[in-house]
């Protein structure tokens, strides 16, 4: 990295602890990413909070629109660092694929149903119309986010194998058709 890691805490004061373990996270993405040329990662208590120190908002930010993950928000620290720097290295390893060419060109994105939601952990499942069940996490939900999801809700998403089975990625709530022409 030609610039050193920049580290910001907003509201409340990050340990040495902490900003080790953010600078070796960071060291981590230099692993997919050669080319990283700095890195500023802002780290924000909420002021309400002070008493129990959460939640912690993370944003991961590298030069030259290379990368950009920003509201990773937990009430514990470690779990909203991870969650960032987990959406970081995915999103750069996209931006690499992207750079060798290697972006598989989809014909037309699946569909599918939320059958299954876990909002306080995160995750959830989709069952495609064959009747699959495909895992999807909070980070792989295009804006306006997982928040918005419901049991229900019909999805369009990018299959992808991961370590556990068939997963979604890149997984965009599909609006209904009185929907899209009042926006």
């Amino acid at each position: 990295m030609q610039r050193p890691v920049k580290i910001t805490a907003r509201d409340f004061t990050l340990t040495e602890p902490v900003e080790i373990q953010i600078r070796e996270k960071v060291a981590g993405l230099e692993s997919y990413f050669d080319r990283i040329t700095g890195c500023e990662v802002v780290v924000e208590g909420a002021v309400r909070h002070h008493h129990r120190g959460g939640p912690f908002r993370v944003r991961i930010t590298l030069p030259r629109g290379e990368l950009e993950v920003n509201r990773h928000a937990a009430e514990d620290l470690a779990v909203a660092i991870r969650d960032a720097f987990d959406a970081a290295r995915r999103r750069l390893e996209d931006h690499v694929r992207e750079l060798r060419r290697q972006v598989k060109a989809h014909e037309e994105a699946a569909r599918g149903q939320v059958k299954k939601l876990d909002a306080k952990e995160g995750f959830g499942f989709l069952e495609t119309p064959e009747g699959d069940e495909i895992y999807f996490h909070r980070n792989s939900v295009l804006p306006p986010g997982f928040e918005r999801l419901k049991i229900g809700t019909e999805v369009r998403f990018v299959p992808e194998m991961g370590e556990r089975g068939p997963q979604a990625s890149t997984l965009e709530i599909v609006r209904p058709r009185h929907e899209r022409r009042a926006t």
